[in-house]
């Protein structure tokens, strides 16, 4: 049995990683609600409050990362930047951050998303920083120290969040949750490093 902090544990990615992460000591945390610890991944001080709480710790699985939806052309430099600031650098600080305090041979596990190899309107910072994100894990995992591993699960949309995204994504097949729970599972289990985990249809 590992210990797994699971950031974004109340939301639909979230919960499909909990039904992947059953054999471990899970600990939630996440923005609000009702979570074993608050953390904001925007915040280089909440993420390392987070892992000085937590103590000792063999993964970290995050499924949070905010984006601004709009036309490109509309986009303004601002609305750029919330998205690069949760989804790309708060990711990448979780990882830069964490390799501090995780075990010896610990594991990382990240979130993208299936927009960066099949565009939608509306979501070219999602698309342009999961881009991002796979790429980072790729090229990290060759640096990460003591045996740590990286990974990044990039899913399709979930078919208990169609009813939400259905309308942005004529065309796209959902799968479900317990689907992607398996790829969470294969990162936090296997051996696998530097590996993008699709989960389509």
């Amino acid at each position: 049995m590992k210990t797994v902090i699971l950031i974004g544990a109340l939301g639909k990615m979230g919960q499909a990683a909990l039904m992947g992460l059953g054999n471990h000591k899970v600990i939630t945390a996440g923005r609000s609600g009702d979570v074993d610890h608050i953390v904001d991944i925007t915040n280089e001080q909440s993420i390392r409050a987070l892992y000085e709480s937590v103590g000792e710790f063999d993964a970290v699985v995050n499924t949070v990362g905010a984006c601004e939806y709009a036309n490109f052309t509309e986009m303004t430099q601002t609305q750029w930047m919330s998205t690069v600031m949760s989804k790309m650098m708060g990711q990448i600080n979780l990882v830069r951050i964490g390799q501090e305090y995780i075990t010896d041979g610990g594991s990382f596990t990240l979130i993208s998303g299936i927009l960066n190899v099949k565009p939608i309107p509306y979501a070219i910072a999602d698309a342009t920083t999961s881009g991002a994100i796979d790429t980072f894990v790729k090229c990290v995992a060759l640096e990460m120290p003591r045996n740590q591993r990286i990974n990044v699960v990039n899913p399709t949309v979930l078919a208990e969040a169609w009813d939400v995204y259905g309308e942005m994504m004529p065309g796209f097949e959902p799968v479900p949750s317990a689907l992607v729970g398996k790829a969470f599972e294969r990162s936090v289990d296997g051996f696998i490093n530097g590996e993008v985990i699709f989960v389509d249809a």
